[in-house]
């Protein structure tokens, strides 16, 4: 592809999104690793929530939440999911579709403890999606957790990762008279090589 260059270049679509992201982080005023999660329930009705990635591997995309949450049940049931990443500053996104699994472990539990600890003690208050009687209801259960987890709480067992393998990654990049650049990467399954395709904008 000879015309893509610049801050499209190279073959590793990884390594191109790890680099638009250290980008963002010097640009974005508020959370540059953003992104619009998509998926969908058990009826196919589309769902979709801002989520913080956590992570962007040399395979895959990570991000962590609630798994007795909507979102996770949808995670779960699917197996599938597609985000999006804008960054206003940049006049940049990247879309990307593919397979989700927890991601579980000795990784979780690092991420977990990296938190501050009035995040990790919400984690265990919070019944992430299930309705709230009040906040004074949910400041009381945070209380409660408190004194039962101290200051050194473990991660939650219904707390954890997810992590996405891609099948199509997109990269866009706002052009003059919006003839934008966008370029995406496609593969059949995640032993296959990437096929990368310019398009229109």
């Amino acid at each position: 592809m000879s015309d893509r260059s610049g801050i499209f270049a190279g073959d590793d679509p990884f390594q191109i999104a790890q680099s638009w992201l250290a980008e963002a982080t010097e640009a974005e005023i508020n959370d540059p690793n953003a992104i619009a999660l998509g998926t969908v329930d058990a009826n196919g009705l589309p769902n979709v929530r801002m989520v913080l990635l956590k992570e962007i591997t040399a395979r895959s995309f990570i991000f962590y939440t609630n798994y007795e949450s909507a979102k996770a049940g949808e995670l779960d049931l699917a197996g599938k999911a597609a985000f999006v990443m804008h960054w206003k500053s940049l006049r940049r996104q990247i879309r990307v579709r593919g397979h989700v699994s927890r991601y579980d472990g000795k990784d979780a539990d690092a991420y977990y403890n990296s938190r501050s600890l009035k995040s990790r003690l919400g984690a265990w208050a919070s019944r992430q999606s299930r309705p709230l009687e009040s906040r004074a209801a949910l400041m009381a259960e945070v209380a409660k957790v408190t004194a039962q987890k101290g200051m050194t709480p473990s991660r939650p067992p219904f707390w954890g990762g997810y992590e996405l393998e891609p099948v199509e990654i997109e990269f866009w990049a706002d052009g003059a008279f919006r003839l934008h650049d966008r370029f995406r990467w496609t593969r059949n399954d995640m032993s296959s090589g990437w096929n990368i395709q310019r398009l229109n904008p």
